[in-house]
């Protein structure tokens, strides 16, 4: 059986990393000043930086069922005779709900994942999706690792404010830290796909030195079904912050640490001086 995997642009997987492993993205949109781009497409997150800087009007949406209707008739036409659609999580967008719209339309079956994620920690689940379907795996048996995979997942962000997100309406549990003093760094983590509050530390640089060592510990501590596990530093607009923590975790970490910008339309709801990293579990074959 051929499976093809769909996510959204969220992911924040590179152009390669689509072309390498076969997956199709759908992209959220973001609007700057009344300005509507499609993410890759237009909207990039270095366009949102420049948005950011300069204080500008800016919102998101979601894929229309009809754009995913398109990516779904695409794929079946490659040859698909199934199709895994996952997503960022529900609590933080209706992608997954527009893919679910466009679902029973579809030319083949699709199968529709929340992931609870947003990120590489997404990204990295569609490409563990994609390998297993190139392995052989049925679908079931590529569902179970996938859903398996993003529960154990991690995605922890340090933010230089909480103001994007509160904007957006998408702060969670985090909004208890509104009132916090303004030297106070927010440490996030996304938990049952909500952002929530983890800790508050005093300084950027002692967030950073923090979310080094829960991503350490999150390595030293894997599922006893995994295989190692893929790690990637995030950021925006924190390039030489963001490089020092990856190669600090590389002095740990069995394997390679990616380093990559968020997507444009979680840079849109982070803000600038966002720094994170994503840990994903790989299961063992």
């Amino acid at each position: 059986m051929n499976i093809a995997v769909v996510t959204d642009s969220t992911a924040s997987l590179t152009e390669d990393l689509r072309s390498r492993h076969g997956i199709t993205v759908v992209p959220l949109h973001v609007v700057v000043n009344g300005v509507d781009r499609a993410e890759g497409e237009g909207a990039d997150t270095g366009w949102v930086v420049e948005a950011l800087r300069a204080k500008a009007d800016i919102n998101t949406s979601r894929p229309t069922p009809a754009a995913f209707l398109q990516a779904y008739q695409q794929v079946a036409k490659g040859g698909a005779d199934a199709i895994i659609s996952v997503h960022l999580s529900g609590h933080l967008s209706g992608t997954a709900d527009s893919a679910r719209s466009a679902a029973p339309e579809s030319p083949v079956p699709v199968h529709v994942v929340d992931s609870q994620l947003i990120g590489m920690a997404l990204g990295f689940a569609a490409i563990g999706a994609a390998r297993d379907a190139q392995a052989g795996y049925d679908v079931d048996d590529v569902l179970e690792r996938l859903e398996r995979r993003c529960a154990a997942s991690s995605i922890r962000l340090v933010v230089h404010s909480l103001e994007r997100l509160r904007r957006g309406g998408r702060i969670g549990g985090a909004a208890a830290l509104l009132g916090s003093a303004l030297a106070m760094k927010p440490l996030l983590h996304v938990v049952d796909g909500e952002v929530q509050p983890l800790e508050r530390v005093r300084t950027a640089g002692k967030a950073i030195a923090r979310l080094q060592a829960l991503t350490e510990a999150d390595c030293d501590a894997l599922p006893d079904w995994a295989d190692g596990a893929d790690v990637a530093v995030h950021h925006i607009d924190a390039g030489d912050r963001a490089e020092l923590l990856a190669a600090n975790l590389g002095q740990h970490v069995d394997g390679d640490v990616d380093l990559a910008n968020l997507s444009a339309v979680v840079a849109a709801h982070v803000g600038l001086g966002t720094v994170g990293v994503a840990v994903s579990p790989r299961p063992r074959d």
